[in-house]
């Protein structure tokens, strides 16, 4: 197989060092090699450009395309499989080559990618969101119909768990449907009518079941924590990531440090549904007020747990705002203390490292998969970052443009 020389660029090696002059040989969807003078059969010309690490965005809805609840109502079954093969596309066209679906996403959307019958990101997906009753993922409305993205399926089981046996079984139906990490609700939310981010949701008891045995077999749990005691039930239980983090204490901080507790932000999605409201999203009005409420707190939780040294990695919740803008969650990790160096590793093998990839992808590093994203003008304006991108390589292929566009 060829050796393709990508030349003449800056290298970022997706390690938080600072960019670099040198070049990267790729061969058989394999990094060979990193460094000055090297060799190869076909060249990329990088002049003007930075090479970086794929991208990873650890917490999409790919089955999401924004939260007008009218508009769910409205739509057929099977539309959001078709809007599914879409938002991946814009992920992907944003230098995203790797997600974490944090709920929705069944086993046929992840092996329609992996099989190349649509382009976009590889995919870890958590099929459903477990919920208890009347929790953050119960889409039932006071109306008494159920009505939102977690509406049971075939290949998307029903998640709803009440006490330990209940969460046994809810946790192994999930594994079976494919589910290569566990999502848990441990406190409630915005986008849910009749909940508080603040309260907490199952027992530690319950969470303790569902972490057992997602170890079992080989897996982790995520978590949607907003409120403090939530995070903390969550982080004692042994759950490998915090999402959201938005009324993180001192404890809960402190405890993320102990347990070496990974945080992702997503500190774009509650801006995102007070856009949607603006330019004309149906949502309840205590939806709307939670967002606005919750807005402040979130960047000061984030600020706090950045200057302790939390460990951070990106997700931005893409399926409550537009898929395809994923990027703006950067410069708003910056704005929370993250150097642009140190946003770009969170993006890329800190975000591996999370996902348990970080011996393969998240590196410009000889042996690693050959996930790359050239971008023009400077790599560290976080803000101008999307307009830069040029191509994008996944395992040594060029996926943006496209070879067949």
């Amino acid at each position: 197989m060829s050796r393709v020389l990508f030349t003449g660029g800056q290298v970022f090696d997706g390690t938080g060092s600072d960019r670099a002059a040198g070049d990267v040989v790729v061969e058989d969807g394999r990094i060979v090699d990193v460094g000055t003078g090297l060799d190869g059969d076909v060249s990329v010309d990088c002049t003007g450009l930075t090479v970086l690490p794929g991208f990873f965005d650890c917490h999409v809805h790919v089955v999401m395309s924004g939260v007008d609840l009218l508009r769910q109502l409205q739509l057929p079954f099977s539309y959001q499989f078709y809007e599914a093969a879409r938002n991946l596309r814009r992920t992907l066209e944003q230098g995203i080559t790797t997600v974490r679906d944090a709920g929705g996403a069944d086993l046929g959307i992840q092996r329609a990618v992996a099989d190349g019958l649509i382009p976009g990101p590889r995919m870890q997906i958590s099929v459903n969101v477990i919920s208890q009753t009347g929790g953050h993922g119960d889409d039932w409305m006071p109306s008494g119909q159920c009505a939102g993205p977690w509406i049971p399926h075939p290949g998307r089981p029903d998640a709803i768990a009440d006490g330990p046996d209940d969460m046994r079984r809810v946790a192994r139906t999930l594994l079976r449907a494919g589910a290569q990490v566990l999502k848990v609700c441990t406190t409630g939310g915005v986008l849910s009518p009749g909940d508080d981010p603040r309260h907490s949701q199952f027992t530690p008891e319950e969470l303790q079941v569902l972490v057992a045995e997602a170890r079992m077999q080989g897996r982790h749990v995520m978590a949607h924590a907003q409120g403090a005691e939530g995070i903390k039930n969550a982080v004692r239980a042994g759950i490998r990531s915090i999402e959201h983090g938005i009324f993180l204490d001192d404890e809960a901080i402190e405890l993320m440090l102990e347990h070496r507790t990974w945080l992702v932000p997503t500190l774009v999605a509650p801006l995102a549904v007070i856009r949607a409201v603006k330019a004309g999203a149906s949502l309840p009005a205590e939806m709307v007020r939670k967002a606005e409420e919750v807005a402040e707190v979130h960047a000061e939780s984030v600020r706090r747990a950045v200057e302790a040294g939390v460990r951070i990695a990106m997700g931005t919740d893409s399926g409550v705002g537009p898929h395809g803008e994923n990027l703006e969650e950067l410069p708003l990790m910056q704005a929370c203390g993250l150097s642009p160096a140190q946003v770009l590793a969170a993006t890329t093998s800190s975000s591996a490292e999370l996902l348990g990839h970080g011996d393969e992808l998240g590196r410009l590093a000889p042996g690693y998969r050959a996930d790359l994203v050239l971008v023009s003008g400077d790599a560290f304006d976080l803000a101008a970052l999307p307009g830069g991108i040029q191509q994008v390589w996944r395992d040594g292929v060029r996926v943006i443009p496209s070879t067949v566009d």
